[in-house]
C-alpha cells in the first residue's frame, strides 16, 4: 500500500512553510546538527519585494508568509516536525526533514546544480 498523502494533515500555510524549512536546513554552512537528529537553523530569509533567493532557488514572497506568521510555526511544533524558536530560527526535527510536503517544486524555482 503506497504511504498516505499529507498524513498529518497540514494545511496549505504548513506545508509551505515546512517545504522551505527543509530547504533552510539542506543549505551548506546554514543548518547546524544537533544531537538528536535534528538541524538547527538561526538565519531566515527576508523577501524584497515579490521575491527572495533561498540558496539556489527564488521562491515566491506569497509562498513564504509562514516564515514571518507564528501559527504555522506552532502547528509544525505541535505536530513534532519543528522546534520552535519563534521568530528567530527553529529545529527542524527528523521527522520535519523526512516528511514529504508534496511542494518542492511547485515553491523552490530554479536549479540547483
Amino acid at each position: 500500500m503506497a504511504a498516505r498523502k499529507n498524513p498529518l494533515n497540514l494545511n496549505a500555510l504548513q506545508l509551505k512553510t515546512l517545504t522551505l524549512f527543509q530547504a533552510l536546513a539542506g543549505l551548506d554552512g546554514l543548518g547546524r546538527p544537533t544531537e538528536d537528529g535534528g538541524i538547527r537553523v538561526d538565519e531566515l530569509p527576508h523577501a524584497h519585494g515579490n521575491h527572495f533567493h533561498l540558496g539556489p532557488w527564488v521562491v515566491s514572497s506569497a509562498d513564504a508568509t509562514g516564515l514571518t506568521n507564528p501559527a504555522p510555526w506552532a502547528a509544525l511544533e505541535r505536530k513534532g516536525l519543528i522546534r520552535s524558536d519563534y521568530p528567530y530560527g527553529f529545529v527542524l526535527t527528523p521527522a520535519g526533514r523526512d516528511y514529504d510536503t508534496g511542494l518542492r517544486n511547485q515553491i523552490l524555482h530554479g536549479s540547483d546544480h
